[in-house]
């Protein structure tokens, strides 16, 4: 049955075929002096099939030699079944800020952190956050069973944890609101020759990576490490979104009450902590090491602790109406309803109706100085940041003269050039090990103790994975801190003093939809879209083998649903062709069984 609108809808369109411009816009009501015009365009818009256009958004190939490829192989695959794509390469700061903080896209290729904790999908899928900035469910992805889910899961343990995990991803597989691609290997170059103890227990470009370095001479030599992102060179804010991809060269800075160690929080600040639970709340004491410094010889207090998870979840200590929580460490932040220093060694830590594994995360959130950033709380702007966000000093400080706990602190930047630390000599870890407490310390802080095996740490910044093996090959570096590429494994493998170390990582590269926008508002066509990705071909081709295909965002994680485990092909949605090579006949069956029709010549209209 015709509805009477989309009659009129006709007879404008058969009127419009026999008027002129003018005489359409009378036929609709409207004079060129109503200020309608545009509407009046619209209309007729509307009846004119359009293909399906957008843009897919990612970092150049001297930034990420990865993602570029992945997204080109996209674009020949959507070509290929009648969509009008492009490449839109964009600089790593403004390609955050329009993923992560204005929502600005269609859809995106990039690499996301990782998950060393499912809760963490939480943020990143929940309806409730689908407005916030950062890892903040940037997709506007809303999904009430999928809400269920993630707010059941951060209450359960165990088995009935688990269970709810595997159903979770389940959905995720279901709705793709964004599609796992592969998670790569982090392959790294190092030299022998004048420092040795690198660990093969944590990666290389992690503190304890970085602590586990001894000196074959004297402890004040420069450690020399490549890096191919020259952003840290230009903003040291641990809670800047668009600066930090992880937080390791931060962590270097900023020392948390817990570190994560052989795939456990462990105390770090913290001597111990001890829990207390109750029927609605999961409650911990937090009670920290004596003798506890910041870099500006201020000493570290409980009231630091205390301060650094208030000001996370109000950046604006409370003198805004509405609260502005920092966007980075959201998740962990999220989950504590309030914290107090009882004593200048000890903090008492109020969570809501959470596991302990979930409110775990908070103690691995780096601890800020009170004195310095109490003073951030105003309201501020910057250019390229959406107007009806607000946002505060905090958020958009570059902090180029940072002052941490951490065992390194900020010694000179040259920008886009290099950035060099020194061994902080007040840190808890230089002590000998007979200056501890008599409390017996753990096994991990036994084998860190003692001096740091370097007096400088230096990040030479270089364009690409080519620059920096060169680097490491002449002798003019000691390691890359940012992964290469297996291009460069042949000359690395066959190089004198240089050994070639591979790492599995928890980042995964991805494409994230807009689901705001048509049509990725539709679950089928991002399904139908989601199928190009032949991700075995992808490992080979794009990573050279240095990479795991993936279906599920937690398939480096024991909850993996088994039957979303990788097993030669994707069980959710398997590529239609082989090696590559696109059965296209197929795919666009899965577009018209989404709705969407043809043209004669091929190209995919919009409904």
């Amino acid at each position: 049955m015709v509805s009477k609108e989309d009659s009129n809808r006709s007879t404008i369109a058969d009127e419009s075929s026999k008027t002129g411009r003018r005489e359409l816009l009378a036929a609709l009501g409207m004079t060129l002096g109503s200020g309608c015009i545009e509407e009046a365009q619209s209309l007729v818009s509307r009846d004119r099939p359009e293909q399906i256009s957008f843009s897919i958004k990612t970092l150049p190939a001297d930034a990420d030699p990865w993602a570029i490829r992945i997204a080109r192989f996209l674009i020949e695959q959507l070509k290929a079944v009648g969509i009008a794509a492009q490449v839109e390469p964009m600089e790593r700061v403004e390609l955050r800020r329009d993923i992560l903080l204005n929502q600005s896209f269609d859809c995106y290729i990039a690499s996301h952190p990782g998950f060393r904790d499912p809760d963490m999908l939480r943020t990143l899928l929940h309806s409730r956050f689908g407005t916030e900035a950062g890892w903040q469910n940037p997709f506007g992805y809303a999904n009430l069973r999928v809400d269920e889910l993630l707010a059941a899961q951060r209450r359960q343990s165990g088995h009935q944890r688990t269970k709810t995990l595997q159903e979770l991803q389940h959905a995720i597989a279901r709705d793709q609101p964004f599609t796992v691609v592969a998670f790569p290997d982090e392959i790294r170059a190092i030299r022998t020759n004048r420092y040795d103890g690198w660990t093969n227990q944590e990666s290389v470009h992690s503190l304890l990576g970085y602590l586990s370095v001894r000196s074959q001479g004297s402890t004040n030599r420069r450690l020399r490490m490549t890096l191919q992102d020259s952003r840290p060179t230009e903003n040291l804010n641990p809670l800047s979104v668009e600066f930090r991809n992880n937080g390791t060269i931060l962590g270097l800075l900023y020392d948390s009450v817990g570190r994560w160690i052989n795939g456990r929080v462990r105390p770090w600040l913290a001597q111990s902590w001890d829990w207390q639970s109750s029927t609605d709340n999961l409650v911990a004491e937090i009670s920290l090491r004596g003798g506890l410094w910041w870099h500006d010889n201020t000493a570290l207090t409980a009231k630091d602790v205390a301060f650094t998870y208030e000001f996370l979840k109000d950046t604006t200590l409370g003198t805004q109406k509405s609260p502005v929580p920092a966007p980075r460490f959201r998740g962990a932040s999220s989950v504590i309803e309030s914290a107090k220093a009882i004593d200048e060694q000890t903090v008492r830590v109020t969570f809501g109706t959470t596991n302990r594994a979930v409110a775990l995360q908070a103690f691995t959130i780096p601890v800020l100085p009170k004195h310095i950033w109490r003073t951030k709380y105003k309201q501020a702007k910057i250019a390229g940041l959406r107007s009806d966000s607000p946002t505060t000093k905090a958020l958009v400080w570059n902090n180029m003269q940072p002052v941490g706990s951490g065992p390194l602190q900020f010694q000179n930047v040259e920008r886009r050039q290099s950035l060099t630390f020194e061994r902080f000599d007040r840190h808890f870890l230089t002590r000998t090990k007979k200056d501890y407490d008599l409390t017996p310390e753990p096994e991990y802080i036994e084998r860190y103790a003692g001096e740091i095996g370097f007096k400088q740490l230096r990040f030479l910044i270089v364009p690409s994975p080519a620059a920096a093996t060169k680097l490491i090959l002449n002798g003019d570096a000691d390691g890359t801190a940012t992964s290469v590429t297996a291009s460069e494994v042949r000359s690395i493998g066959h190089a004198e003093n240089v050994e070639l170390h591979v790492d599995e990582s928890l980042p995964m590269y991805h494409l994230g939809f807009n689901t705001r926008r048509a049509p990725f508002s539709n679950v089928r066509f991002r399904r139908s879209v989601a199928q190009l990705f032949d991700k075995a071909f992808l490992v080979k081709s794009v990573f050279g083998s240095y990479a795991e295909p993936a279906t599920s965002p937690l398939a480096r994680h024991d909850s993996l649903a088994p039957e979303l485990r990788w097993t030669g092909v994707d069980s959710e949605l398997p590529f239609p062709g082989e090696n590559g090579d696109l059965n296209v006949a197929k795919a666009k069956t899965a577009f018209k069984n989404a709705g969407y029709r043809y043209t004669n010549n091929g190209k995919l209209l919009r409904r």
